[in-house]
C-alpha cells in the first residue's frame, strides 16, 4: 500500500515540477484522462485495503478507464455536444469520493481510530 502512496505523490511532484505543457485543444482530453487515472487509482488502493486486489484487473481497468474516458470525449467532439465529457466527470467524481470514503473508514479502522461497528440485532418491541 505504501508504494502505492508513493508513486502517487511521486507522480504529482514530477508533474508540478515539469516545464512540459500541452496544447489548449487537448485540456479536455487530459483532464478526462487524468481523472480516469485517478478513479483506477483510488479504486485499486481501495481494493487493496479491502483484499481484493488483483494486479491484471487494476492494469486491465486503468487502460480500460483511460480509454473510455478520451472516447467519451472525442464522441462528443464529433458529434458537435461538446459538453458530453461531463456525463465522465460526474461518474468517476462520484466513484473517486466513494472510494475515498471507504479508504478513510479502512484507515481509521486499521489504526483504531474508528470502532467496528455491529449491525443492531432485530429485538420485538416490548408493549408498553
Amino acid at each position: 500500500m505504501w508504494i502505492i502512496l508513493l508513486g502517487f505523490i511521486l507522480g504529482i511532484a514530477l508533474g508540478v515540477i515539469s516545464p512540459f505543457t500541452f496544447p489548449i485543444v487537448y485540456a479536455r482530453y487530459l483532464s478526462i484522462a487524468v481523472l480516469a487515472a485517478l478513479d483506477t487509482a483510488f479504486g485499486g488502493l481501495r481494493a487493496s485495503l479491502d483484499g481484493h486486489y488483483d494486479n491484471g484487473i487494476f492494469i486491465s481497468g486503468f487502460f480500460t478507464n483511460v480509454l473510455l474516458a478520451a472516447g467519451l470525449v472525442f464522441l462528443g467532439d464529433r458529434i458537435g455536444v461538446n459538453d458530453l465529457y461531463l456525463a465522465g466527470v460526474a461518474a468517476m467524481g462520484i466513484r473517486i469520493f466513494q472510494n475515498l470514503g471507504f479508504i478513510r473508514r479502512a484507515l481509521f479502522t486499521q489504526w483504531g481510530w474508528l470502532k467496528k461497528t455491529q449491525a443492531p440485532k432485530n429485538t420485538p418491541s416490548q408493549p408498553l
